[in-house]
């Protein structure tokens, strides 16, 4: 499922992103540095008697977002270019700071806190291999798909007729997955529901934080509507794909932590589709002050 959206990626243009020192500095920060903080926090406030779903909640907040931001950022007229960069940067990032981070937030951190870690396995091995495979084959494969047809046809031709055919089939994995996961945890489910609504509202608090608070810090640092529209969405979206993954392979697909991230996308999708519409109606905010980068609609 996301081997699509990194097929769509302009990695030639990846140098030209990270020149632009302010926009990588504050993307980064917001992604590696105050998303899983607040998830962190969050997972805790929210769950301090639940550790399995905790554990979940937290590798959702290190599972940084890089497939559906890219349709969220379409829709809300952020800046499509810099969205697809920002997808690359977080993909190799996913790649060398995901296990180390897990580790980190989930043995480590609690640790030097005095908090409690009874219940709490985290194999890092298994997290670090997991990455490699679902983000990393992915993510090759994208980087080849995109060269190799570029240089067959030209760049037109593959953004105009090969990525159009692409594109439907990172929904339709999401969906599978989805469909998959839910058979298999359909049981905890309804058998559970209260656990659920724990969940989502973590969940919920960390979208609307993330989004708002991003939004805000992008255009204090003086973006126009268009690029700080992309920083928020990419700042609070996850990667639920990889962290479900993740979460599989460490701890069981009938486990606490895969539910989590099975519940994660049915509180993102709605969510962010919502936030679209506040992204779209902030533009009066920025017209006030910023000059935005498109025309006003």
């Amino acid at each position: 499922m996301m081997y699509p959206v990194l097929a769509k990626v302009r990695y030639d243009r990846v140098g030209v992103v990270a020149a632009d020192r302010r926009v990588l500095a504050l993307s980064l920060v917001l992604n590696w540095v105050l998303g899983p903080a607040l998830m962190f926090a969050l997972a805790w406030l929210f769950l301090p008697d639940l550790p399995e779903y905790r554990t979940g909640l937290v590798i959702v907040g290190l599972a940084r977002c890089i497939a559906m931001v890219l349709v969220w950022n379409d829709l809300a007229r952020g800046d499509t270019e810099l969205g697809a960069v920002l997808v690359a940067v977080n993909s190799v990032f996913q790649i060398l700071a995901f296990s180390a981070l897990a580790w980190f937030y989930l043995e480590a951190l609690p640790g030097l806190l005095g908090l409690p870690t009874a219940g709490v396995e985290v194999s890092v091995a298994a997290i670090a291999v997991s990455v490699l495979v679902f983000l990393g084959v992915p993510l090759v494969a994208g980087f080849l798909t995109r060269f190799v047809g570029e240089r067959a046809r030209g760049r037109e031709h593959y953004e105009q007729v090969v990525l159009p055919r692409l594109a439907p089939w990172a929904l339709y994995g999401l969906l599978f997955t989805i469909v998959v996961l839910f058979a298999l945890q359909g049981g905890p489910i309804t058998a559970r529901p209260l656990d659920v609504v724990r969940i989502a509202l973590p969940l919920l608090a960390y979208f609307a934080i993330m989004w708002a608070g991003s939004l805000a810090i992008a255009r204090a640092a003086g973006l126009d509507h268009a690029r700080s529209v992309t920083i928020a969405f990419t700042a609070a979206g996850n990667n639920f794909e990889l962290a479900i993954a993740v979460s599989i392979a460490a701890f069981g697909v009938t486990s606490g932590q895969a539910l989590a991230g099975v519940v994660g996308p049915l509180i993102e999708v709605p969510v962010l589709v919502a936030l679209v519409w506040v992204a779209l109606r902030a533009r009066r905010w920025f017209d006030r002050t910023v000059p935005t980068s498109k025309e006003p609609s």
